[in-house]
């Protein structure tokens, strides 16, 4: 008998030995008059026993058939064996017509050993932040190093801009590394598609602000922000910025398995896909802002100025031949041009994402040619810590393609000396048994015979 079942058999024995009027113990039962009838009528005739459910030990009426059980169990054995229970229950749903809660799918999987509840440790508490009230007032960024492919593709970085007040991600993209270069790519799509937000929230890195507190030429990313009219802050925490920490926990385990399903293995298959996916995500994900308002700043100029923004910024000091070196080549101005600059004027140099140039000065672009002279210049010695692993592992990458060739060589002449060839233009014969123990493509000279 349940604690339930026992406090309705004390209500009922008031009412037999009239203590207590059916109506009351209706109203004390939460039952009608006529439930109440019922349940003296059976204390009267069984006992105690008349008030235990005539259910109890059956099959219930709501039961899922066993066939439909199995039915899924094997889907996720086969297609979602490591999906949590709520995001297996998306895809049953959408695609097998699946009609059940989550926390039946979760029972199963439990019985079946497909999943075990995570054991959560106590947080550290940090008092909340309240949403912004409107779109575009603050705008969360960062990037996440992950193996997004899964091992089908090299590791990399999504970049990714969401909402501070809505939850939605407004931006994002698959980069090889967290770099200024992946960040000004996004920040161009994101101001051309949305325009320029209020504020953008991000780490202490130093692709974001300098740690020299006095040195006061700005970042590339602070100088593109200054000339959009965004207001750059930068977070003492992860947890300040948890709205983004947050996204990435969540896309590390359903954009990767979305990934798999839709056979995505490459980097530009990726950025070709990630567009219709997060449309998909704000539809499930974001929330409607407290306030109507979008503090969004359309971009009025054209695409190329906003490119142009969005670009490497660099200053070279003229020669007297009007030239100047930069990343190992000599860009020199071609002649007949008004507003050329004199000997020891610093022009500007704008590197584009395609890696085209554009030179100006005093607003004004000059014409010019390139001369490559030094290729290795080109490239930066510098590396951060999240830019490390990526420069070694491309030398680890190309030391064992060198190692790889060198094996092969010394498999093709090994086969040669198999084959009686010791030299590039000797033809090939069967093995001598003296020689097939001798090292090296030359044979060793033979040496006459001792005198008697």
């Amino acid at each position: 008998m349940s604690v339930k079942e026992a406090g309705r058999l004390a209500v009922v024995r008031q009412v037999l030995d009239g203590q207590l009027k059916q109506a009351l113990a209706a109203q004390k039962l939460g039952l009608t008059v006529r439930q109440v009838k019922r349940l003296c009528r059976r204390v009267r005739e069984q006992g105690d026993a008349g008030v235990i459910s005539m259910r109890r030990g059956q099959r219930s009426n709501r039961k899922i058939d066993d066939a439909v059980r199995e039915q899924v169990l094997g889907l996720m054995r086969q297609r979602y064996s490591d999906f949590g229970p709520e995001l297996a229950r998306e895809h049953l749903a959408a695609e097998h017509g699946f009609a059940h809660s989550t926390e039946t799918l979760r029972g199963w999987m439990i019985q079946a050993g497909l999943w075990t509840a995570k054991k959560r440790r106590a947080k550290r508490v940090h008092s909340p932040r309240e949403r912004r009230a409107c779109l575009g007032e603050l705008v969360q960024i960062d990037g996440s190093h992950h193996d997004w492919f899964e091992g089908r593709a090299p590791k990399c970085c999504l970049i990714a801009f969401i909402d501070d007040a809505t939850g939605r991600v407004l931006g994002g993209r698959f980069e090889p590394t967290e770099t200024t270069e992946g960040y000004l790519g996004v920040l161009q799509r994101y101001v051309s598609a949305h325009g320029a937000p209020l504020a953008l929230y991000s780490d202490r890195h130093s692709i974001f602000t300098k740690h020299d507190s006095e040195d006061p030429d700005p970042t590339q990313f602070e100088r593109a922000l200054l000339q959009l009219g965004i207001e750059s802050i930068c977070a003492h925490s992860p947890q300040a910025k948890g709205r983004v920490e947050r996204l990435f926990q969540t896309l590390q385990d359903r954009l990767c398995k979305a990934m798999r399903l839709g056979n995505i293995n490459s980097l530009e298959q990726a950025n070709a896909w990630l567009g219709g996916y997060l449309e998909e995500h704000n539809v499930r994900f974001a929330v409607a802002a407290r306030e109507s308002a979008d503090m969004h700043r359309r971009w009025e100029r054209s695409a190329h100025e906003l490119a142009r923004v969005c670009a490497l910024h660099h200053q070279r000091q003229m020669s007297r031949q009007g030239s100047c070196r930069f990343e190992g080549a000599i860009l020199q101005i071609e002649a007949n041009q008004t507003h050329a600059p004199a000997a020891s004027a610093k022009v500007d140099i704008v590197q584009f994402a395609d890696g085209s140039l554009e030179l100006s000065w005093r607003g004004q672009v000059l014409r010019h040619r390139a001369y490559g002279l030094h290729e290795h210049l080109g490239r930066s010695k510098a590396a951060d810590d999240k830019t490390l692993d990526a420069r070694v592992d491309a030398l680890r990458a190309k030391e064992q393609r060198r190692l790889e060739r060198l094996n092969a060589e010394i498999d093709h002449q090994n086969d040669q000396r198999r084959g009686g060839v010791y030299t590039p233009d000797t033809p090939a014969c069967a093995p001598r048994a003296a020689a097939v123990a001798r090292e090296g493509l030359r044979p060793s000279r033979a040496t006459a015979a001792a005198p008697s």
